[in-house]
């Protein structure tokens, strides 16, 4: 079962990471590329927390996001067609004193059946790159948006 951990220094806020983190609104994509609207459900949602349906092109997660903590954010795997056991993300955020914010990233990757064990593998490897040059396009993302409002 890959672990994957990276760390990504933002100009963005912890609050400001956490809101788009947690914007399930329409255009989710232009922060988080794996996240089609097609694929895109709110069951609930609540103060610091929700469970969503996400994805695209054919692997999707109902993922249950908790963010009661905003310098902890932790989305469990609830259910999915290829990954499952302690699949999720731990975003840990660190505010710094040039104003900038450290997120460190925990993304663990558990396969539930031979597509997700194969994915997971190569996530595992060469994967791990794809996963930060993705991840630090959504930190630009947000950046752009905080910039703009």
């Amino acid at each position: 079962m890959p672990t994957i951990r990276f760390k990504v220094t933002t100009t963005a806020t912890p609050d400001q990471f956490v809101a788009g983190l947690t914007d399930f609104g329409p255009d989710r994509r232009k922060l988080f590329a794996n996240s089609a609207d097609s694929f895109l459900e709110v069951h609930e949602q609540g103060a610091g927390h929700a469970d969503v349906t996400e994805g695209s092109v054919g692997i999707w997660e109902r993922l249950d996001y908790d963010w009661s903590d905003p310098a902890h954010v932790v989305l469990t795997t609830t259910d999915s067609n290829v990954f499952g056991g302690r699949s999720g993300h731990t975003y840990t955020l660190t505010r710094r004193t040039d104003g900038t914010t450290e997120v460190d990233v925990v993304v663990v990757r558990e396969g539930r059946n031979l597509r997700g064990r194969l994915l997971s593998a190569l996530l595992g490897t060469v994967g791990r790159g794809l996963l930060k040059r993705r991840f630090e396009n959504t930190v630009k993302a947000i950046e752009a948006r905080n910039r703009d409002a």
